[in-house]
């Protein structure tokens, strides 16, 4: 079964990583979509830019949409978990599924470094989507109290992961999402 996909975000890399490391990296992916590197791996939309390699910035900016199959999913989070060592810190991608059913996955991919700087990094995204979306309902204290707890839940899961040995699992990590939850721009 074939359905379209909607790849987006940006990945920071660290200092003096080149062009050939990344498309190493993103193999899993570019031999999906049996290409040889990202300059080929080009968007069924012609106003995206696919998978671009920015050494200026030092990013890989994906805003990518193809037609895939059920072996996908599983390629890109392969792709992000070699990619992540190549990293300076932690980011979001997003992946949106488009089945012909109509019922639209969505799943955050976090790729970074270590686990620890995506867990960091998780733990500040959610405490700041809470404390905003709190933040037009209560006063401060009451936000504030409320992300005091949220970091607290994630240092207990931190701390768990660390006893069952979760947190060892690598350096990308892939959360589905709840449809009301999608950012694609």
């Amino acid at each position: 079964m074939r359905m379209e996909v909607h790849v987006h975000g940006n990945v920071f890399l660290g200092r003096g990583v080149r062009l050939s490391q990344v498309e190493h990296a993103l193999r899993p992916w570019l031999e999906y979509l049996d290409v040889d590197t990202i300059a080929e791996a080009h968007s069924i939309e012609r106003e995206e830019l696919g998978i671009e390699f920015d050494t200026r910035d030092r990013t890989v900016n994906i805003c990518w949409t193809g037609e895939v199959g059920r072996s996908f999913h599983a390629r890109l989070t392969e792709a992000f978990q070699n990619l992540g060592p190549l990293t300076e810190y932690a980011s979001e991608v997003e992946a949106t599924y488009y089945p012909e059913n109509g019922e639209d996955e969505f799943y955050q991919l976090f790729v970074g470094p270590t686990p620890e700087a995506i867990q960091e990094f998780r733990r500040q995204c959610v405490t700041e989507d809470v404390s905003a979306m709190l933040a037009r309902h209560l006063g401060k204290a009451d936000v504030d109290q409320v992300a005091a707890l949220v970091n607290q839940l994630f240092e207990q899961d931190w701390s768990a992961r660390k006893v069952t040995g979760e947190h060892a699992t690598g350096s990308s990590t892939v959360i589905p999402l709840h449809p009301r939850n999608k950012h694609l721009h």
